[in-house]
């Protein structure tokens, strides 16, 4: 069992049919009454709670007068890096998955997992050991995203790296001293997104695996971004390129069209034999 706060966080966690019970500070007030509706049609619990109940229970959070139990999914169907791919073949689309490496930050969780749903990409794959958890105020940063985006929790995230290369998807590590930007990389291509820790950034065998590392110019005072900006101008420059791109028209920088040798090999490898 987890626990959620914030208005847009419990509504959203309604919708999955997830929470087991609600705890409101006033269920006749504004949105809280919205949220009270909304637990009613879903047949779950809501009982009054004090303000200083949910400071308690929140440690702090800004919980808005509302806090909600939500049931963890069931372990024997946690995803793995392939059921991204799966989802997002079935989806139709081209898979574009964020690879997260050491990001303990709940609040640069939470912000990622709302640019992720934003965006409309496959998911998130992250390390189990070294990740904020998906509650509390992550969940809150998400704005209920975190109901809604499909997380891979993987053991090691080197490894994922390589699946997902081995998959044919292109890995892109984002790294501030790289001399290639960011929108010089092909993102019609099936893509995986890798950032890294605030601070340290992406850990060498990580970076090692990457098969291109890409910067974001910056123009100003300061020499980074917040690492979940800097995600969500990724992910959106990959959904702009893919909405204005034609069929057939994808490939590496500098091998427009798709003739590189090791595109058609990963290329062959999503579409599988014929």
């Amino acid at each position: 069992m987890t626990l959620i706060y914030g208005i847009n966080p419990v509504l959203e966690a309604l919708r999955t049919g997830r929470v087991t019970e609600i705890r409101l500070v006033d269920r006749t007030k504004g949105r809280l009454a919205a949220v009270a509706e909304a637990a009613a049609r879903e047949g779950v619990a809501v009982r009054s709670a004090t303000a200083s109940e949910l400071d308690r229970a929140t440690r702090g959070g800004v919980h808005q007068g509302v806090a909600a139990n939500v049931a963890a999914g069931n372990p024997g169907a946690r995803l793995g890096v392939q059921d991204l791919l799966d989802g997002a073949a079935a989806a139709g689309a081209t898979p574009l998955v964020v690879v997260l490496d050491g990001i303990e930050d709940p609040h640069n969780m939470g912000a990622i997992l709302r640019s992720v749903d934003a965006a409309g990409a496959s998911g998130v794959v992250r390390q189990s050991r070294h990740a904020a958890p998906l509650e509390g105020a992550a969940a809150k940063a998400s704005a209920g995203a975190v109901s809604h985006v499909r997380v891979a929790d993987v053991v090691n995230v080197a490894r994922a790296i390589e699946e997902l290369k081995e998959a044919g998807v292109w890995t892109v590590g984002l790294a501030a001293e790289s001399p290639l930007r960011y929108d010089e990389i092909d993102f019609k291509l099936p893509t995986a997104v890798v950032v890294g820790a605030e601070g340290t950034g992406l850990r060498r065998l990580v970076r090692e695996r990457c098969d291109w590392l890409a910067s974001i110019p910056m123009a100003g005072h300061v020499g980074s971004l917040n690492v979940s900006v800097a995600a969500g101008i990724v992910l959106f420059e990959a959904i702009r390129q893919r909405r204005h791109a034609g069929a057939g028209q994808a490939g590496r920088p500098g091998q427009a069209g798709g003739k590189d040798p090791a595109h058609q090999a990963k290329t062959a490898k999503l579409q599988g034999p014929n």
